[in-house]
């Protein structure tokens, strides 16, 4: 097989990046590992920043998600048992955000992709990247059993951390940064309506909490749990009761939750990582690829669409010039903006857990800042900035 542009990884980012370049009239192919099933129903992210919408709409994925999805104006801080909502219109010009499943956002570009676009392969493990440093980079994959090449002009990694695409850079040539948290999250799927119409992001002394939802039908919750914990140590009852504590108000003591079948259940690992620089030669990282977010600042799936738009964008230069300076700058272009999400999403996570190990000054520290935010227009205004998505171009 040959193409221009050799893309691996089926989920949301390999499959945009598809889209984008399929309308600006560069072929591609893409190669996902799994089969559709596991791609369509593999849980993820939630939250779609206004640039994200955007680059879905022009990739024509976005009716769908405009019919289905649920815009949102800001989200609720708890803390010391008070609210505090942030308005993000208010506080950003007009930016808001919308709830609509990284499930759903595949099921949609899979679908087009197959109608409309370049050859879209399941079940194709890819062993290797050559020839990275050269002029024609190669991936060598296998499909319904048999050993098959693709040939490319550029190849993209959009494959996760451990995917294939990373080891094509040389491990003298890339750094990676990386964070490990001292807790993870106990999320849960719950056939509940949400609990408020807008996020809750709350601290408290028994560990932090979230309330998301997929539909106005269902709820996404998480609790902050020790490293190593097992769901199965965590019955529904006892998932329930603790959110409801950790989200109580003093204003409302009798406020609870409407519960309800929790239909699935699991533990996510919190982490940062950073891999510098995200091209080599003809082969370029994107996504999970490059870099990792803990999930509080709701950044990962926005980063991996930011890194793809900007990518389009540079191809669609070079089809068009002949320039690749576009190309050339996507890592560069791509870090700066990598680098202030994860900042943010540090931010977030260090503002709102409770770390194992602190003490009473630990604590009285994250609760000035969360006062601040409370207090401060500016201080919320930094903070909805950063949730709604900065510019592309940052």
């Amino acid at each position: 097989m040959r193409t221009t542009v050799g893309i691996i990884g089926g989920g949301p980012s390999g499959l945009l990046l598809a889209r984008l370049l399929h309308r600006s009239g560069i072929d591609s192919v893409v190669l996902e590992s799994r089969d559709r099933a596991y791609v369509e129903r593999r849980q993820r992210a939630g939250i779609l920043e206004q640039a994200t919408v955007d680059a879905l709409r022009a990739a024509g994925a976005g009716a769908r998600l405009d019919a289905e999805g649920i815009p949102h104006d800001g989200i609720e801080l708890r803390h010391d048992g008070r609210a505090t909502r942030i308005d993000f219109p208010g506080l950003t010009g007009g930016r808001r955000v919308w709830v609509y499943a990284q499930t759903e956002v595949v099921k949609d570009l899979v679908a087009l992709q197959l109608a409309e676009g370049g050859p879209l392969l399941f079940g194709a493990e890819v062993t290797a990247v050559e020839g990275a440093d050269t002029d024609a980079p190669r991936v060598r994959f296998v499909h319904e059993g048999r050993e098959r090449t693709l040939d490319c002009a550029y190849v993209v990694g959009c494959d996760g951390y451990h995917g294939v695409t990373r080891h094509a850079v040389p491990e003298h040539q890339r750094r990676t940064h990386e964070r490990t948290y001292p807790y993870s999250w106990l999320g849960i799927l719950a056939d509940a309506p949400p609990v408020y119409d807008e996020l809750i992001y709350a601290h408290s002394e028994r560990g932090f909490a979230l309330a998301s939802m997929r539909s106005p039908a269902v709820s996404r919750l998480y609790l902050q749990v020790p490293n190593g914990t097992d769901p199965a140590d965590w019955p529904d009852a006892r998932v329930w009761d603790e959110l409801d504590a950790r989200l109580a108000l003093r204003a409302a003591p009798g406020w609870r939750l409407t519960r309800g079948p929790v239909t699935q259940k699991a533990v996510l690992p919190m982490r940062s990582s950073v891999t510098e620089p995200m091209r080599y030669g003809r082969v370029f990282l994107a996504g999970d690829a490059a870099h990792i977010v803990p999930p509080t600042g709701a950044k990962g799936l926005n980063l991996a669409a930011a890194d793809v738009v900007v990518l389009a964008r540079a191809f669609a230069h070079h089809h068009a010039t002949g320039s690749t300076e576009l190309l050339d700058a996507y890592s560069d272009t791509c870090l700066r903006r990598v680098w202030r999400a994860e900042h943010f999403s540090y931010f977030m996570t260090t503002t709102l857990h409770t770390d194992p190990g602190q003490d009473s000054f630990d604590t009285r520290l994250q609760l000035s800042q969360l006062d601040r935010i409370a207090a401060s227009p500016h201080a919320a205004a930094e903070l909805a900035e950063n949730y709604t998505g900065l510019p592309l171009d940052l």
